[in-house]
């Protein structure tokens, strides 16, 4: 199972998402995806087997992965400070893989009925949805 996980900025959600897979489901390939150096190094640095970085980045691990992780915001063109391209949203968005994506605050964005959760609790549930579903994929 190939998870992306994607984040922008300095990659603390990334790091914390990156390392919460690894503990939980210690076979994962994990390839971390940053919008720049940054956010890439810091994913790298939690454990994930691959880094790379960038538009054209995106695009290609969007095509491998069966999931992709990070914040809302990388479905959303211009979020996250303008991290976010339009060509970065769109491949996220076209993926086969399953979108798991964890509700911010602070991206510009605000989903109706999420109640203002701690980071922690969203990246466990995270991770729980990916677990779910690997498991349920191994028994069809």
């Amino acid at each position: 199972m190939t998870i992306m996980v994607m984040d922008a900025q300095g990659g603390g959600i990334g790091r914390q998402v990156v390392s919460a897979i690894r503990d939980r489901i210690p076979d994962a390939e994990i390839l971390a995806v940053g919008t720049n150096s940054a956010a890439t190094a810091a994913m790298v640095k939690a454990g994930a087997d691959h880094g790379a970085t960038g538009e054209n980045a995106a695009a290609v691990c969007s095509r491998r992965a069966d999931f992709i992780v990070g914040p809302i915001g990388i479905v959303i063109a211009d979020a996250m400070y303008g991290e976010i391209t339009p060509a970065i949203a769109e491949a996220v968005g076209k993926s086969r893989a399953q979108r798991v994506l964890i509700p911010m605050r602070n991206c510009g964005n605000t989903v109706a009925g999420v109640a203002n959760y701690q980071i922690s609790s969203l990246i466990r549930e995270a991770v729980d949805v990916i677990s779910q579903n690997r498991e349920s994929n191994k028994t069809t």
